[in-house]
Parts: structure tokens; sequence; C-alpha cells
């Protein structure tokens, strides 16, 4: 909804219940081509006609990701320090050329939890999907864009010392399935054995395509689109989960995520209501703006505010013209805030009211509507956002591991120290202190299922006392003993070391165990 408002409230009318014979109550949605079916690369619509959409090719023979003689083979796919070590490591210079080892498109190419920053490229080898990661580059060593088609041999990225490295290096990762699609992490080495050196030098001027109008894939979870796999799996109606991946691929500020919930903070993800404005639809567009941004993209032969396709293409035009707008205007310094924030204050009011207030609007209706709709959104992106879109862990539900607790709480290395920070939910007012650390780091290892009690001291309670020299890959330690008991929790990691969060005016880090430390296994 856009360009007013008047009351938001959503009314159900006699007029509603006949537009939805026309929507997608009584026929059957319309969904995108299928990506990842054996599609060929030129699709055709119903009618014949070529659909002009950029398909992912195969790709040709992998190559390996740093040329000969500038890096040197260091850390190994597998166990290491207590966790899953998910790639392999090259040691090599600060900004040694890193190259695309296979033909495919760059869908992540930025900041991430742990890399610092990281390239994620998603391929097509023998027709399974496969992602290959490069991580801790510098802001300035990412050189490709995301939704940019590389070839195998493409300058991509240099090696940087960067996020959670302990020397100049490049992490590679190789994904059957895909990286941000759950797929599996196998060694890098069984594909990268007998592959040759890259050639050349090309790739960091590749032209960037329009992925937006490609195909996109519900069972593969927005594979091989830029932004199409931030979109929590299930987290929408399956009719409408192909559509969300594909508008949140249309520019890179606006993933799929914050659509969808846009879209709940306007209709509920329901169908067929209409406004006390007159907004309608899932995407709640008022007619005249609707009529800018609508195209028949779900090629049924009518452009409607109705169709989930077209409603939710219309959606993320029109968000994404309202984020080049924004960005333009923080660039030049007439506004200043969040940018996210402020496209969404700007879908409710207007961008034009975002530009006189300079920011935020506030005061009337922008404090009563505008300011509570934007918090509205953002909480509900949460749902929507699939888990490991930005480099964090990802643990399968249900399982636990000693090294997924390692795992959970080495991602946070260098977070800072804050006292009575962090839950099993993460940081809280921007760290976390030690039993914070432990309390996160136990639920998420455990698969969700163990949640701790607060303090170091009542963590002491939980699970067995184990001899210190038995402790193991996420048992935790406890030490500065007094009265009352430990004063101090951390999480070991073997080898006579732990990470902990140790006092005000430090951060996250690995330590060797303090002398007096005792430890318990609690899973």
């Amino acid at each position: 909804m856009s360009r007013r408002r008047a009351a938001v409230a959503l009314i159900v009318t006699a007029a509603t219940a006949a537009i939805l014979g026309l929507s997608g109550c009584t026929q059957q949605p319309v969904i995108p081509h299928n990506r990842c079916s054996g599609n060929s690369s030129n699709e055709r619509d119903d009618k014949g006609s070529s659909t002009g959409n950029i398909e992912l090719k195969a790709s040709g023979p992998i190559t390996q990701p740093t040329k000969e003689g500038t890096t040197t083979f260091t850390s190994p796919f597998g166990p290491r320090w207590g966790t899953e070590h998910k790639g392999v490591d090259f040691a090599g210079s600060v900004g040694t050329p890193i190259y695309a080892a296979l033909d495919g498109v760059a869908v992540k190419a930025g900041p991430a939890s742990g890399f610092g920053n990281w390239i994620v490229l998603d391929s097509l080898v023998g027709g399974t999907p496969v992602s290959t990661v490069y991580g801790h580059m510098f802001d300035d060593g990412v050189l490709v864009k995301e939704g940019q088609q590389v070839k195998a041999g493409d300058h991509i990225a240099n090696i940087g010392n960067n996020g959670q490295s302990t020397g100049a290096h490049l992490h590679f990762e190789y994904w059957d399935g895909g990286r941000l699609q759950d797929g599996t992490a196998v060694d890098p080495m069984t594909k990268l054995g007998g592959a040759p050196s890259p050639a050349g030098e090309a790739g960091s001027d590749s032209p960037a395509i329009e992925l937006a109008a490609s195909s996109s894939a519900i069972d593969c979870g927005g594979f091989g689109v830029a932004g199409g796999g931030d979109l929590k799996a299930g987290s929408v109606p399956p009719e409408m989960e192909p559509w969300f991946r594909k508008a949140g691929s249309l520019c890179p500020q606006i993933k799929p995520s914050l659509l969808a919930a846009d879209a709940k903070a306007e209709s509920g993800l329901v169908r067929g209501l209409t406004s006390a404005s007159d907004a309608k639809g899932i995407t709640q567009f008022m007619p005249r703006t609707f009529a800018s941004y609508g195209q028949d993209d779900d090629s049924n032969g009518k452009i409607s505010i109705w169709d989930d396709g077209d409603a939710i293409m219309a959606q993320g035009r029109y968000f994404c013209a309202i984020a080049a707008h924004v960005d333009g205007w923080i660039a030049d310094g007439s506004v200043k805030g969040d940018p996210k924030s402020l496209y969404i204050a700007s879908y409710n009011a207007g961008e034009g009211a975002v530009k006189n207030a300079g920011g935020m609007p506030s005061g009337g209706d922008y404090t009563t509507q505008t300011q509570p709709y934007v918090a509205k959104v953002l909480a509900y992106e949460a749902e929507f956002a699939a888990p490991g879109g930005s480099g964090e862990l990802v643990v399968s539900p249900g399982s636990a591991s000693g090294s997924q607790v390692v795992d959970a709480a080495r991602q946070f290395l260098g977070t800072p120290y804050v006292w009575g920070g962090g839950n099993i939910n993460g940081t809280t007012g921007g760290g976390f202190d030690c039993s914070g650390l432990t309390s996160y780091a136990i639920y998420q290892g455990s698969g969700n299922k163990i949640t701790l009690p607060r303090t170091s001291e009542q963590q002491w309670n939980v699970g067995v006392e184990i001899p210190i020299d038995q402790a193991q890959a996420g048992d935790l330690v406890f030490g500065s003993w007094a009265g009352t008991g430990p004063g101090h929790v951390g999480i070991a990691i073997g080898g006579d070391q732990m990470i902990h969060a140790p006092t005000t005016g430090d951060v996250v880090k690995q330590a060797p165990l303090q002398s007096d430390m005792k430890a318990r296994r609690v899973l």
C-alpha cells in the first residue's frame, strides 16, 4: 500500500466476496516454471512464444580457485578445533586473486557472519544444484555483485583476512544441493583433484544480468537467483512462495523476507481483501499505484491486482523504486536513517513523506500509523528469513552434538562482552556475557532442545560433572569459584582450550582453560 493513508484496517465486504471470484480462490494460482526440473534454458510459455527468461545453464569443468604457486593449502575439510571445518583453506598474501571455480551466478556477494565477506556462486553440475563459497575477503576484495553471471576462471575476489580468520587466506566450500538450500558440504579437494589452474583475469567486468526475469523454483528454494534463497521454505503459502523469491531478486536492497513480512502486515497473506481506503489484495496496493507497477507476470492474459504473481511482482518493483530514491537521498545527505526502515515507511506513507521529513516521518498519522507499521514489518521479517542466509550457523532441528555447540559459539568470536547480554536467540545489547554465550551455544548446538538457566552458578547444576582432562568439544567448563559457585563459564573445544566471553572491555575469544576449572557435560 502506498501514497496514502486513511485507516488501514482491512474489511471484507460483499464487493470483496465478488472479487474473490476473480482471484486465486476459484482458480489455480499461476506458479513460475521450475528452474531445477530440467526445463531448457530458453523456456516457452503456454502460447509457445519465448518468455525471454535467462536461465542458469550447466557449468563447464571445475577449475582451481587460485592460481598455481600463489597460495598454499593449509587446512583440510573435516574436524578442526572441536568443530567441523566445512571447507578448505588456501593461504596467500592479501590481494592474491581468487577465481570462480565453476560457471554460475553470484547469489551472495558481501558481508556474512564469520566470513567477514563471502561470495556464494550457484551452479548446475551434471543437472545437480551446486554452490561454491569463497570467504574472508575485505570489502574491497569482493569484485562481483549479486546477480552477476560468471565463468569458471573469472577473477571474482581477492584474498583477505576478514571475519573469523587467523591469517590471510581463502576459505573455499563446495555444497551439493545448494548452500542456501540446506544442501550438504563435501570435501572440495575431491572435486578439485586434477582441476586446471585458472587461465585468465576476466570476470570482474562481466555484465550483471537481470535474474529477476528468470523462472524461480519452489523446490530448489530460490537456487540460482540472487536473493531468492533468503526466504524460509514453507513460511508463506506454497503458491506465493516462488513469487516472493522472484520479486525479492529484483534488486539487492529488497529481499523476499522483507516482501513477505510487508504482505503479512498488509493483509495477513490473505487474498481478496479491500481496505477502508480502497487498497486491494495481498499487497494492499491502491489501484492507481498498481497501474504503474503491475504487469502480467503470471502470463494469464490479464494484469490483475488480485493475482498472486502480478501483485507480488508489483510489490517488488515498487519497493525497488523506493529503495533507489531513498538510497540517492541518503547519499546526497538530504535524508538520514536506517535504509530498510525508510523503504518500509515509504511503502506505507509514500516516498514524499520520507523526503519531506528528511528521514522517518513523524507527527499525526505518521506517528500513530507509519512508525508502528515499520516496527511491525521489521519484527515480522524474522519469520520469513531463511536460516543461514547471512552465513550464520544452521543447525538441523532435533540434531545435537558438541561440534555444533562449538560452531554456534565460534561464529561470535570478536563480539563484545556485555554484562547480562545474550540468550538462546543470540546477542542482546550488542553482545554476550559468559553465561549468555553458553546459553546460546548449548541451545543451538542441541538442536533447540536444551535451555540452560541464566547464570553460571545455575548452569553448574545442569548435566553431569566429568574430569576436566576428559572435557570434549561442547562441554561446559567452570571457573572463578566462590562460596556461591562458579563465577565464570565457557565452552570447551578440546586441546585445553575454550571459547568464552571473559569480562567487560573484552570480546568473545578462544583461550586456554583456567587453572581452577571444572567441567560438566550437558549433551
